[in-house]
């Protein structure tokens, strides 16, 4: 049996039930997150919905366990640091490495959708970065 003290299940994610504006100072202007599964507990997965309009970018940033970014929509941009930027489109699939300093946003002339699952370590899943 596991160590991991059993918990339940959270209920299912109605569509748009938690849908809320980025914080700012995160990207280059707000962008809309829906939290699908959120947790502070060290290990487990949070995973959100991000909606951006054209020529959002994010900000540096890192993950403590990487990301896997899941494009749904639009045209978007990664960038991990020191490389040139990487065009997505729907049904592309990036994963970023632990700790790898990387952004991601919308093209200037499209909207990009996009889920991201994380994992959190000290109660947070991302680390924002200075430019």
């Amino acid at each position: 049996m596991s160590q991991k003290t059993a918990r339940q299940s959270p209920p299912i994610h109605r569509a748009g039930a938690n849908t809320q504006r980025s914080p700012e100072g995160i990207a280059s202007a707000p962008f809309w997150v829906e939290m699908l599964v959120e947790s502070r507990e060290d290990g487990d997965l949070t995973a959100m919905r991000c909606s951006l309009e054209p020529g959002t970018m994010t900000q540096w940033h890192t993950h403590p366990y990487g990301q896997i970014l899941y494009v749904l929509s639009g045209v978007g941009l990664a960038e991990r640091d020191g490389e040139a930027a990487e065009e997505l489109r729907a049904g592309d699939c990036v994963t970023f490495a632990p700790d790898e300093r990387h952004r991601h946003g919308a093209t200037l002339h499209s909207t990009f959708a996009y889920i991201s699952i994380q994992a959190v370590l000290g109660g947070s899943a991302v680390t924002w970065l200075e430019d």
